[in-house]
């Protein structure tokens, strides 16, 4: 049997399931909270939690974050989550749809997505209506998707929001890294302001419900109040992460994730809702952007935000609530896509079950010990990025993940890179050389899933702001 009939044989096991609702009777008891706080551009170790008990760097050297670790130590960290690309857009789309970016074919920001069917009724607010009619929806922040959030199904929101709407000027490249005093930075104030007033109102109305919190911080423009960016100016900055503006920043955000907390704790909500925290990508390596550095604000992660290397793509996680293992850290690899069939499962306890589906649940690692593994349609973690990016590598490029190894592909001359992810995640020892087979086998499970979902593929010439991404040819 050939390498690449193996593993499309891999690839395909439990695709065989035929669409179905996610319940067949609908549950209006015991329906839990969710509220989904994600954040824009946080690295991995860019706050005061250590996310890895095995490595002191994976928390800052330099922020704090005093009420994130308060959630951290009433929930459990996932130490090898990741963002489904290595910029905000698609993985903002994986999280509310449960499939992978290649899958949709939307690769980056800004690009054409009428080929993406917006009003799939697999989405996360529509499915939980689904399982308990009584849900109210709502989003509030950072958008990122090119249709309302009603038509996937949300109550209340802000609207088709973008960067620009938190203070984003990508004219004034030069503005974007400098410090800027606001009173309410980045809106975090008057984004965690509506999710308050969204939370007391359901509560009123003893209503379940999800809410996701999309921080405009911490993208540029850097902005914070003066009195934080005052307090980091007198302390001693960090080997790798010493810019005092975003460090202010970063605890200017943490005080409205504290004022969310406060108030959920306040409404005596706290042993009904689920809190998960997570970034849309991995941080920018340095400030501001360059190509070619030897050290950035993501070690001991290399490179970051626009790579699918680890810096780019593994993502502070935490999730607190009901039933949770409180204070541990979960070895787990998990993704965006498993975000919609999670919360399905705890929300109904019965998994989504269809072909398009790449996700899949984390209820039971995180109701446990944090240990297993989640069951996924397709047993990979799949990242796509078609085009050459010149602040990144500008190496198109795509990688896979399965159980801990991670493979890499380069477009450019089809280089293969071959990581062991548990003693490796800086990406510094390549066993494409020794783990030979294994190479082969990760490639041709990853080309056999871009082939499948019919993903963009590059060719010379199609960099970050080509035309139409979508359209160029796809790997049949």
């Amino acid at each position: 049997m050939s390498i690449v009939f193996k593993a499309f044989l891999f690839l395909c096991v439990g695709l065989q399931l035929d669409t179905h609702d996610v319940v067949s009777e609908p549950n209006t008891t015991n329906s839990p909270n969710f509220i989904v706080i994600l954040v824009d551009d946080q690295g991995w170790n860019g706050t005061s939690v250590q996310m890895s008990d095995k490595e002191p760097l994976s928390k800052s050297d330099y922020h704090l974050t005093p009420n994130l670790k308060k959630l951290a130590n009433n929930g459990m960290r996932f130490s090898s989550a990741y963002a489904s690309a290595p910029v905000c857009s698609p993985s903002r789309y994986a999280i509310q749809l449960g499939q992978t970016p290649a899958r949709l074919r939307m690769i980056r920001v800004g690009m054409n997505t009428n080929h993406i069917n917006h009003n799939t009724p697999f989405t996360i607010p529509k499915l939980l209506k689904k399982i308990n009619p009584n849900y109210k929806t709502a989003h509030f922040g950072k958008w990122g998707i090119d249709v309302d959030p009603s038509v996937l199904g949300y109550d209340e929101s802000d609207g088709i929001t973008g960067n620009k709407d938190g203070g984003f000027d990508y004219k004034n490249h030069k503005k974007q890294w400098r410090n800027n005093i606001s009173e309410d930075p980045k809106k975090i104030f008057s984004t965690t302001n509506s999710a308050i007033d969204f939370i007391e109102r359901q509560a009123d109305d003893n209503s379940p419900f999800f809410l996701q919190i999309s921080h405009y911080a911490v993208h540029s423009d850097i902005m914070m109040r003066e009195a934080t960016l005052d307090k980091y100016q007198g302390l001693p900055k960090g080997k790798y992460q010493n810019h005092a503006g975003f460090a202010a920043m970063t605890e200017d955000l943490d005080t409205g994730v504290g004022l969310l907390l406060d108030k959920i704790k306040a409404l005596g909500l706290e042993n009904d809702t689920y809190i998960i925290y997570t970034s849309d990508n991995g941080a920018v390596p340095m400030m501001p952007p360059r190509m070619r550095y030897i050290n950035g604000s993501n070690t001991p992660l290399s490179r970051g935000k626009w790579d699918a290397m680890e810096g780019g793509i593994r993502v502070p996680f935490i999730i607190a609530g009901p039933k949770i293992k409180a204070g541990i850290e979960s070895r787990v690899p998990i993704s965006f896509s498993d975000l919609l069939p999670s919360i399905l499962d705890i929300a109904g306890n019965k998994l989504p079950q269809y072909d398009h589906l790449d996700g899949g649940s984390f209820k039971k690692v995180a109701f446990k010990n944090g240990k297993g593994k989640v069951k996924r349609n397709n047993d990979a973690i799949v990242f796509h990025v078609p085009y050459e990016n010149g602040i990144a590598l500008k190496r198109a490029h795509s990688a896979i993940i399965v159980d801990n190894f991670k493979l890499l592909k380069f477009y450019d001359n089809n280089q293969l890179m071959l990581f062991e992810l548990n003693s490796d995640y800086g990406e510094k020892n390549d066993l494409s050389q020794v783990l030979i087979e294994k190479t082969k086998t990760l490639e041709a499970t990853l080309e056999a899933y871009l082939t499948k979902v019919k993903a963009p593929k590059w060719q010379p010439g199609i960099h970050w702001k080509s035309k139409s991404l979508e359209k160029i040819n796809s790997f049949h």
